[in-house]
């Protein structure tokens, strides 16, 4: 389907799609739904709302309504747990200054909910995946580690520490690290989700038909995350993650856990920003003045056709 107005659309696999509505406006449209992740209703409606909303941060939006989704067990679950996982997502929602205006509800043997978000950008100041360049650095907004840890949630190996700094993390919106990202002005951006770290930044040097390096010393992991990944406890996604990369990645001297790590599928993970050097440190201020994770992990090599090596140093 081809339309003028279409401004970002599926072909780079961007965070979400951008329509053009007025010369000076444009509609940032996304959906994001999942299952459970923690065990707390409360929270997983929280996080999931976060998650969603995430993909409009990552391209330069504002997120302004939204849409609920649920799939709910009625029969098996009492509807005060649904309760609090709208009550979660519409607390979140208003946190973030969005309008939840509807949504709809089916009967599902497994408890799933998620959000429609629409935002508003200007379509001069889109921040999309796949216009990073050589020379760019790229900054990490978030630790990785979630998808190893809730793993460990369901098989009742995570500490409570671990689970409460996971969800703190997961249910921290980017709208801080967005607005920093903006204000600074960078190449490209894209949002760490279900395809891990390595996922994204290879969505992203594919898309702008560069290479990258990553240095996994600068990567911030959840320390338990290190222990579980030892222990096997890892999600069948990253382990897909994993095999989908093969060949795209050359690894210089990193053993199996920190694979593991990097092609981790995160939930509400933070922004992976491609930044001009010469703006490094204003973005590092900028994201710190927010109250935002700024790790400076890698960095774009050169033109490619989306290859990464990582290395340990």
């Amino acid at each position: 389907m081809t339309d003028p107005a279409v401004l970002v659309a599926t072909n780079t696999a961007d965070d979400a799609g951008v329509y053009r509505i007025a010369p000076d406006l444009a509609l940032v449209q996304t959906v994001d739904i999942f299952t459970p992740i923690v065990d707390e209703p409360y929270w997983f409606g929280a996080i999931a709302a976060a998650n969603a909303m995430s993909d409009v941060y990552a391209m330069g939006g504002t997120p302004k309504f939204a849409l609920n989704f649920a799939g709910f067990p009625r029969a098996k679950l009492p509807l005060d747990v649904l309760g609090e996982i709208l009550r979660g997502g519409g607390d979140k929602c208003s946190e973030a200054g969005v309008v939840i205006i509807g949504g709809h509800t089916i009967e599902d043997p497994e408890p799933k909910y998620g959000l429609a978000v629409t935002g508003f950008v200007h379509p001069n100041r889109i921040v999309t995946n796949a216009a990073a360049r050589p020379g760019d650095r790229l900054v990490l907004t978030k630790p990785l580690g979630m998808g190893v840890i809730t793993t460990g949630i369901k098989q009742e190996r995570t500490s409570p520490a671990a689970v409460q700094e996971a969800i703190r993390i997961m249910a921290t919106l980017n709208r801080g690290a967005a607005q920093a990202m903006v204000d600074v002005g960078v190449s490209a951006a894209t949002d760490i989700t279900g395809f891990g770290l390595l996922g994204h930044l290879h969505e992203m040097t594919r898309a702008a038909k560069v290479r990258a390096r990553i240095r996994l010393r600068s990567v911030p992991i959840l320390e338990e995350a290190w222990g579980l990944a030892r222990e096997g406890v890892i999600p069948g996604g990253t382990r897909r993650n994993q095999a989908s990369l093969e060949g795209a990645v050359t690894w210089e001297g990193i053993d199996e856990d920190g694979q593991v790590l990097l092609c981790d599928a995160q939930t509400s993970g933070g922004l992976l920003i491609a930044v001009p050097e010469t703006r490094l440190a204003r973005l590092v201020q900028a994201l710190e003045t927010e109250g935002a994770l700024a790790a400076v992990v890698g960095e774009i090599t050169g033109m490619g056709h989306g290859e990464i090596t990582v290395r340990r140093d």
